[in-house]
């Protein structure tokens, strides 16, 4: 499990002015999924790698780095 900077995947969705909805269609991820993402919770490298591939950005961007 991998955890996502919230921060990033909030500000790379309002760059590109995407809404969880058309997050969820361009990545295939539920809109459950990327809500409960978007507030912390973990996911499996498979759904930030499809997250990452919907906003059109490398996956580095949108993950947590370590402290």
């Amino acid at each position: 499990m991998v955890r996502l900077d919230r921060v990033n995947l909030i500000a790379e969705m309002a760059r590109k002015t995407m809404t969880l909805a058309e997050l969820a269609e361009k990545s295939g991820v539920n809109v459950y999924t990327i809500s409960g993402v978007r507030n912390g919770k973990s996911c499996t490298q498979e759904t930030a790698a499809k997250l990452a591939k919907g906003l059109g950005v490398p996956l580095e961007t949108i993950l947590e780095k370590e402290a």
